[in-house]
């Protein structure tokens, strides 16, 4: 098999892979019917915000418990188990469609459950990849993981707005399948080896993740930069707004511009499955967060759809840019022992950048309005850049994605 596509050699990693995709197909699909359908109802922003806030809240509040159980209990298990809650949560939205109680309060209440279920697949299917592969194909993994996220992305959200035209009770039946059959794929991985630490205390154990992000420069800059980026410029959340006050489109073209982001991303996969980064990686991260800002700057202030379109197009170019970059470093720069923990805490991390970041951006524009809110998001994206590129010398002096390449430890 060509070299770009090592990782399908495994398997394991194509019923990963697949499982992968169609989970997150069935969550952008979810995603989309459920703010088009709460903001069409409501033209309240503020709830858009609390849709983002309600799925973070319990990986901050389990964040101690879901590393743990990634790293001393079967990633592949709580990955299959966390994928059926999650369907089960797609199924009770649809049966409050069908019934007519679909009302803010009760589809906020079960997207707290999904949110719990997210807190504990995340740790669990990001470190479950390195366990399914071997470290020569790793990268590679991490390019094609990255790939059938942003490929959902683009489809998922197109899918999500042409369901919900034929109704909101076609596009949760959907995504309910969806999420079951990624579950079975799960569990029809073969049960792979996974290093599991020395017991030690409890206390011990439970702060192993926090202790190690701290401790590893590279690991502590990769995550928080992605958390302050796009806590500060993502516009995800104001889509809705931007699709039916702004540029009009309706949910149809509120799926299309929930797809754009993907596009760039998967046309950005596709050139580093052939042409992968083999220098100068720290200052292509930096360059592509700044870029990523630009290209939100330019959507905020958009009033044309074929622009507005590039726009995002490009925000999930340099994003996806960034997102592969930072997962290589964060994966291959951590133990096996403890990746479960420190991928405990890199959920907390991307989860306050997506779903808070989505609160924020709510209330925001709740305030000064959704034009304002995205285009201060882009400006302080640039800015975080360029800040992170000082506080982070030896991040932004690395060159190579080899976990144990002994120049760039050294500058750590």
């Amino acid at each position: 098999m060509a070299q770009g596509f090592s990782a399908f050699r495994h398997s394991a990693y194509r019923r990963y892979f697949a499982a992968r995709f169609l989970a997150s197909f069935a969550v952008n699909i979810l995603s989309v019917a459920v703010a088009w359908q709460i903001y069409d109802q409501t033209q309240n922003p503020v709830l858009l915000g609390w849709i983002g806030l309600v799925q973070f809240a319990p990986a901050l509040l389990l964040v101690l418990v879901t590393g743990i159980a990634a790293d001393r209990l079967g990633r592949r298990n709580i990955m299959g188990l966390s994928t059926l809650v999650e369907a089960a949560c797609a199924g009770a939205i649809l049966a409050l469609a069908l019934t007519g109680l679909f009302v803010p309060l009760y589809v906020l209440a079960v997207l707290t459950v999904f949110g719990i279920a997210r807190a504990f697949l995340w740790p669990a299917s990001a470190a479950l990849a390195v366990n399914i592969v071997p470290r020569e194909d790793f990268a590679n993994a991490v390019g094609w993981s990255a790939s059938s996220w942003q490929l959902a992305a683009i489809v998922g959200p197109a899918a999500g707005g042409l369901l919900y035209g034929i109704s909101a009770e076609t596009a949760y039946s959907v995504s309910t399948g969806a999420l079951i059959l990624s579950s079975l794929l799960i569990f029809a991985i073969p049960k792979p080896a996974q290093a599991r630490g020395m017991a030690g205390s409890s206390l011990s154990m439970v702060l192993g993740g926090f202790r190690y992000v701290w401790t590893q420069k590279i690991v502590l800059g990769a995550i928080s930069l992605d958390l302050f980026a796009v806590l500060l410029g993502g516009a995800v959340a104001l889509l809705p707004v931007y699709a039916r006050d702004i540029l009009e489109l309706g949910p149809m073209g509120l799926g299309l511009l929930r797809a754009a982001p993907g596009v760039g991303a998967i046309a950005v996969v596709a050139i580093l499955a052939v042409t992968p980064i083999r220098d100068h990686a720290g200052k292509i991260l930096f360059a592509s967060v700044a870029l990523f800002g630009v290209a939100t700057v330019v959507f905020g202030q958009s009033t044309t759809v074929w622009l507005s379109i590039l726009a995002l197009f490009c925000v999930g170019a340099f994003d996806m840019i960034s997102v592969y970059i930072r997962e290589i470093l964060l994966q291959l720069w951590t133990s096996d022992e403890v990746r479960g923990r420190v991928n405990a805490v890199n959920s907390i991390f991307i989860g306050a950048s997506n779903e808070l970041g989505e609160a924020r951006a709510g209330f925001m524009a709740a305030k000064w309005g959704g034009v304002f809110t995205v285009v201060a998001g882009g400006y302080a994206a640039i800015g975080i850049a360029g800040l992170w590129a000082c506080l982070f010398p030896a991040m932004r002096r690395t060159r190579h994605l080899h976990g144990g390449d002994e120049a760039d430890r050294r500058d750590a």
